[in-house]
């Protein structure tokens, strides 16, 4: 099974990648990590080393591949045997992004980077609302032509129901 799974930031992609991999025992990947290079503060790999790293993943046998970005990285979108979309509501999705970010400085919630308040407002003002305005509608278009296996999802609850009918339509359970 190839799970895509993309949404706005604190739509609950991370959670849900990670919850599928360990009821499934499917190896899940953030595309952030693909990006960023966690050994140095804000340090961007170069995209030929990004684009490596997930022309590796997604010739796997099965994976998870959960991210935000959808400019790049078009092939996780065509080896998918699902993509799923979370369209979910805006205010508890930025009341996620709030709590991470406090239970993140707290030390309560481990995290990729260090969380500060200017990443804070990037999630919140920049990119959720880009997501909402701009971007779903491109994601939309590019995967138009992958429209039998694309599902709008509004929350993780639905995704699993929707994973889990998947798997066992694929092991001859259905």
């Amino acid at each position: 099974m190839k799970i895509r799974i993309i949404g706005a930031c604190g739509s609950g992609k991370s959670y849900l990648a990670r919850e599928l991999s360990k009821k499934y025992g499917i190896r899940h990947y953030e595309l952030d990590n693909l990006v960023w290079d966690r050994s140095k503060p804000n340090e961007r790999y170069s995209q030929e080393v990004r684009d490596s790293k997930l022309n590796e993943i997604v010739h796997r046998e099965s994976w998870i591949i959960e991210g935000v970005h959808h400019k790049w990285g078009q092939d996780s979108f065509r080896e998918a045997d699902v993509i799923c979309i979370i369209c979910q509501n805006k205010y508890q999705r930025d009341f996620r992004v709030v709590k991470r970010f406090i239970r993140t400085r707290l030390g309560m919630e481990p995290s990729n980077y260090k969380q500060t308040l200017k990443n804070l407002y990037q999630m919140l003002f920049v990119w959720n609302r880009a997501f909402d305005q701009e971007n779903l509608k491109d994601i939309m278009k590019l995967t138009e032509q992958y429209a039998e296996k694309r599902v709008l999802l509004r929350n993780n609850d639905q995704i699993m129901e929707h994973i889990e009918n998947l798997i066992q339509f694929e092991r001859g359970v259905v």
